[in-house]
């Protein structure tokens, strides 16, 4: 007996089933939106069979039980994930507020070192002795000198200042920023003065008084801190700070500025200025109002008519500085400071700030917040100069110091 199973019979042959033909899927770019929904692809996947019947959807979804029956549901238009909250507007104002004010901020202060790097802070008044005790304004000395500093020939000739060496004092005027109304006295630079005992500022030695003398002497002896004594002494007036610029210096602010806005009252010509106005309203480039601010031979009055010109124009030019449109807009401001900085020279302790406050003081007066003047006079004196009258200086001393409104006049 055989143990092993019978062989098995032949392979049957098994009648064919034809299974349905899965369709390839189309490329991506055939395929449109989301997930290139082909309805037999997915039926011949999920169901091994066509059924031929289409739902007419173009979007496949998951199949789902509703009432017996397998139906697809077409996917929901929502965003995958949690949804987007709005955008909070008040918080995108108040960061970009922030970044608006840092960014000012840190313009601000780097204008604020570099203007300052530039500052010449050269005369120290330290060096200055026995001085009056201060008052309650801020009390400038503002001198405008004749010198050529850094002017080539050609600018020399253009702006008819002659090649004169050294310096001297071209005009000199007290300016007083006060809470009462500021007030610019200027100085005649023929004033009859006593030019008191001093320190001199580079060799330390003792001078004695030298007396009479005309007031710009005191500059061309021993330069600002001189001067500072000199005026001190003859109106005991204490001056907080002292600021001079040249002849290219104040041409270069007004070109920076882009000129500035003047109206002439009466026209005049002066050949060894330059001068040559008409009258009205007009704009002054730096040559023309370097012209206005010396001419003195083509007025009657001579050097008082050329002081009140100069007081004249200052206060346009801070009236015009010392705007939004000159401080907010870089172009102008920092050509402005880089024509002006290099050839101002203050005292040691000025800053941008004090610099500022004297600017917007001229503009004050300008703007008829306070007065300009001469100082009183009282007649003649030797060489021909002028002898100021004593009491009513004093009288203007004592308002000034009390930050009281400057009731004192002059006739010139």
């Amino acid at each position: 007996m055989n143990d092993w199973p019978d062989e098995p019979e032949g392979p049957r042959r098994m009648s064919h089933v034809q299974r349905p033909q899965v369709p390839q899927q189309p490329p991506r770019s055939q395929q449109g939106y989301g997930q290139g929904y082909n309805p037999n692809y997915t039926q011949a996947q999920n169901q091994g069979y066509d059924s031929g019947y289409s739902s007419g959807q173009v979007y496949g979804g998951r199949p789902q039980d509703q009432g017996g029956g397998r139906v697809t549901v077409p996917p929901q238009y929502a965003p995958q994930g949690p949804g987007r909250p709005a955008p909070d507007w008040r918080k995108r104002i108040k960061v970009g507020s922030i970044v608006l004010v840092v960014a000012v901020l840190g313009w601000g202060i780097g204008t604020y070192a570099w203007a300052g790097s530039k500052m010449r802070n050269e005369v120290d008044l330290s060096k200055v002795i026995e001085r009056p005790a201060e008052g309650d304004c801020t009390t400038y000395l503002i001198v405008g000198s004749d010198s050529r500093e850094g002017m080539s020939a050609e600018e020399k000739k253009k702006l008819h200042t002659g090649s004169a060496e050294g310096k001297r004092t071209d005009s000199m005027m007290i300016l007083a920023a006060c809470s009462s109304g500021n007030t610019m006295v200027s100085l005649p630079r023929d004033s009859w003065v006593t030019i008191p005992n001093f320190v001199g500022s580079e060799s330390g030695k003792a001078y004695p008084a030298r007396g009479g003398s005309k007031l710009n002497a005191a500059y061309a002896m021993d330069g600002p801190e001189l001067l500072v004594r000199t005026v001190e002494y003859n109106t005991n007036l204490h001056i907080d700070h002292y600021a001079e610029i040249g002849f290219a210096g104040f041409a270069n602010i007004v070109d920076a500025l882009g000129g500035v806005d003047l109206n002439i009252e009466k026209g005049f010509k002066d050949k060894k200025s330059g001068a040559d106005f008409q009258a009205g309203e007009q704009t002054l480039n730096g040559e023309q109002a370097l012209a206005f601010v010396r001419t003195r031979y083509a007025f009657a009055q001579s050097d008082f008519q050329r002081t009140k010109n100069q007081q004249k124009f200052l206060a346009a030019l801070a009236n015009q500085a010392a705007t939004p449109g000159t401080i907010l807009n870089p172009f102008t401001l920092y050509p402005t400071l880089g024509a002006g900085l290099d050839t101002l020279i203050v005292d040691k302790d000025m800053s941008l700030y004090d610099l500022g406050k004297m600017f917007f003081a001229m503009k004050g007066i300008n703007s008829g917040d306070g007065k300009s003047m001469n100082m009183p006079l009282a007649g003649s004196a030797p060489q021909n100069s002028f002898k100021w009258d004593m009491p009513k200086v004093k009288q203007l001393v004592e308002q000034i110091k009390n930050d009281e409104p400057v009731t004192v006049t002059s006739d010139r």
